[in-house]
C-alpha cells in the first residue's frame, strides 16, 4: 500500500512538474526555432540578393571588353601598344570607374592594366574562366581571378584580340573595383542590420503568437490529466483519464496511467482479499490447534489429578486421546511449514526417472487396512504399456497420497477409490477418483485455497487441516504443471494431472 501510494504521489508530482515548464520549454524551443530561420533568411536573402546582383551586372557589361577592343587596338603588328591602351583604358574608367581593365597575353600574363592606385599583386590570371565566358557566354554566372585580390574572384568581361586571324591575348575587365567593394559592403552591412533588426522583431513577436496559442492546445489537454491525477491521487480509485483521439507522448501518458492505475486498484483489492484470507485463515488455525491444544490440556490435567484414583484402562484412554491429539497437532505443524516452504520456493523437485505405477501399487498397499476396516475398496487401472515418467519421486508420492487420503475420507461405507493411470501425447494423465458426495459447483473454485477450506466436506473433527489439497496444487506448480478437479453431486470426485514421459532417446 505504501509503494503504491509513493507511486501515485511521484506521478502526480511528475504531471504537476509537466505542466508548470511546459511553457517555458515550448517557447524556449519555439524562440530559438525562429531565431535560427530569422538568421538563416537573412543570410539566404543576402547571399542570393549578391549573387544576383554579380549575375545582373555581368549580363549588362558583358560586351564591354568587345567595345574596348573595337574602339583602340591594343596590338599593332604584333606588338602591344602602349598609348593607345592606355588612353582608351584611361577613358572606359572616366565613363565606368567602377571597372578595371586588364591587358593579357595568350597565357593569361599581365601586360597592361588600368586599375586605381596601381595596386595589382598578381602577375597572372587564370584563363579557364576567360575562356569559359567568351565561348559560352554570360548566360550563367562567371568569376575570374581579381588581380588586387590574390585568392578571390569577381564578376569579369572578356573578348580575345585577335590580328590576322591571330590571338594575340585578351582584354579582361573587372566590372567590380576595390572601391566599388568597399561601399558595397558598408551599403550590405547596414542591409544586413535593418533586415536582421526587422526579422528579430517578427521572431519574436511569431514565438509569441505561436508558444501560447501551442501551449493552450497542449495544456488543454494537460489539465485533464492533471485533474484525474490528483483526484486519484486524493482517494478515487475509480478516477481515470478519458480515452480521446491522443495521439504520439500524450496518448502514451494516459495509457500508462490508467494501466498503472488499474494495476494499483487490482493491488488494492487483492490486499483487502489476502487480508480478509489471512484472518480466517489464522481463525481457522487458530481454532484446530486449540481444540487439540485443550483436550491434551484437560486430559493431563486429569491424569495429574486423579494420578492414585484412576484405573488403568482410564489412564490408557486418556493417553490414546493425548497421542492422537499431539498426531494432529504434529501434522497441522508439518503442513504449514511445507506449505510456507513451497510457497516460498524454498523447495526445489529432484527430477528422475521412475515407474508411476509401481509407485501407486506401492501407495495403495500402505491403505489396505485402512480401507477394510472402512468397508471400501480401492484398486489401480493401468494401460499394458510400461509407463516411466521423469519427475521427484518424493513430492509425488506426497500428491498422491494425499489425494488418495482425501478420496478415502470422503467415500461412503460399500464405496470405492480408483486410481488410473493413461498415455496422453508423451504424457501419462494420473487420475484419484473416488464415490462420495461430489463437492457442490460453488465451492470448487476454492478447493486449493490455503486461506479457506474450500471443501466443506473436510470436518476439523476428521483429524483434517484443509491443506493437504493446497500442497499438491504447489508441488505441481514447481513440477510446471496442474491439477484438474471435476464433481458431480452424489456421484463423485475425480482428481487428474499430468506428468511428462521420460525419453530415453
Amino acid at each position: 500500500m505504501k509503494h503504491d501510494s509513493q507511486r501515485i504521489e511521484k506521478y502526480g508530482n511528475m504531471i504537476s512538474g509537466i505542466g508548470n515548464s511546459l511553457f517555458w520549454k515550448i517557447s524556449a524551443i519555439f524562440f530559438a526555432m525562429m531565431t535560427i530561420i530569422g538568421v538563416a533568411y537573412v543570410y539566404i536573402t543576402q547571399e542570393e540578393a549578391e549573387k544576383h546582383f554579380m549575375e545582373k551586372n555581368q549580363r549588362l557589361n558583358a560586351k564591354i571588353a568587345s567595345s574596348i577592343i573595337s574602339e583602340v587596338k591594343p596590338f599593332l603588328n604584333g606588338k602591344k601598344t602602349e598609348s593607345a591602351t592606355d588612353e582608351i583604358m584611361h577613358h572606359m574608367m572616366a565613363i565606368n570607374p567602377s571597372i578595371e581593365v586588364y591587358l593579357l597575353d595568350t597565357h593569361g600574363k599581365i601586360l597592361n592594366y588600368v586599375a586605381p592606385y596601381k595596386k595589382v599583386k598578381m602577375d597572372q590570371v587564370n584563363l579557364d574562366p576567360v575562356k569559359k565566358f567568351i565561348y559560352n557566354g554570360s548566360d550563367v554566372l562567371i568569376t575570374g581571378d581579381d588581380p588586387r585580390n590574390p585568392g578571390k574572384t569577381k564578376v569579369f568581361s572578356a573578348a580575345p584580340v585577335i590580328e590576322r586571324d591571330q590571338l594575340l591575348g585578351y582584354v579582361y575587365v573587372i566590372l567590380a573595383s576595390e572601391e566599388y567593394d568597399t561601399v558595397t559592403s558598408n551599403l550590405k552591412n547596414s542591409f544586413l542590420l535593418n533586415l536582421g533588426a526587422q526579422t528579430m522583431l517578427v521572431t519574436l513577436g511569431t514565438t509569441l503568437i505561436i508558444g501560447l496559442v501551442a501551449i493552450w492546445l497542449i495544456t488543454s489537454n494537460l489539465r485533464s490529466i492533471v485533474a484525474t491525477v490528483r483526484s486519484f491521487q486524493s482517494g478515487d480509485m475509480d478516477a481515470r483519464i478519458p480515452q480521446k483521439s491522443r495521439k504520439g507522448e500524450l496518448n502514451l501518458l494516459v495509457n500508462s496511467f490508467n494501466e498503472m492505475a488499474d494495476t494499483i486498484q487490482g493491488n488494492i483489492e487483492n490486499l483487502k482479499s489476502m487480508e480478509n484470507l489471512r484472518r480466517e485463515l489464522v481463525g481457522n488455525v487458530s481454532h484446530d490447534l486449540r481444540t487439540p491444544l485443550a483436550v491434551i490440556h484437560g486430559y493431563i490435567e486429569t491424569l495429574l489429578i486423579k494420578k492414585n484414583n484412576i484405573s488403568d484402562e482410564d489412564r490408557e484412554k486418556y493417553l490414546n486421546t493425548v497421542f492422537e491429539s499431539t498426531g494432529k497437532l504434529k501434522k497441522m505443524v508439518e503442513e504449514l511449514f511445507e506449505l510456507s516452504k513451497l510457497e516460498a520456493k524454498q523447495i526445489s523437485p529432484k527430477k528422475e526417472s521412475f515407474y508411476i505405477n509401481d509407485l501407486i501399487q506401492d501407495i495403495i498397499k500402505e491403505y489396505e487396512i485402512l480401507v477394510k476396516r472402512k468397508s471400501i475398496s480401492i484398486q489401480a487401472e493401468f494401460e499394458d504399456n510400461i509407463m516411466v515418467v521423469e519427475a521427484d519421486i518424493a513430492l509425488i508420492e506426497r500428491v498422491l497420497q494425499n489425494l488418495i487420503d482425501n478420496a478415502i475420507k470422503f467415500t461412503p461405507e460399500g464405496g470405492s477409490v480408483t486410481v488410473k493411470t493413461i498415455e496422453v501425447s508423451n504424457q501419462i494423465e494420473i487420475s484419484v477418483t473416488d464415490t462420495g458426495k461430489g463437492i457442490p459447483e460453488e465451492q470448487l473454485p476454492f478447493v486449493f485455497d490455503r486461506y479457506q477450506i474450500g471443501d466443506k466436506r473436510l470436518s476439523l473433527d476428521n483429524q483434517n487441516t484443509g491443506l493437504g489439497l493446497a500442497i499438491v496444487k504447489k508441488i505441481l506448480e514447481i513440477h510446471d504443471a496442474t491439477i484438474k478437479l471435476t464433481s458431480k453431486i452424489n456421484h463423485g470426485t475425480s482428481f487428474a494431472f499430468k506428468l511428462p514421459q521420460y525419453n530415453n532417446g
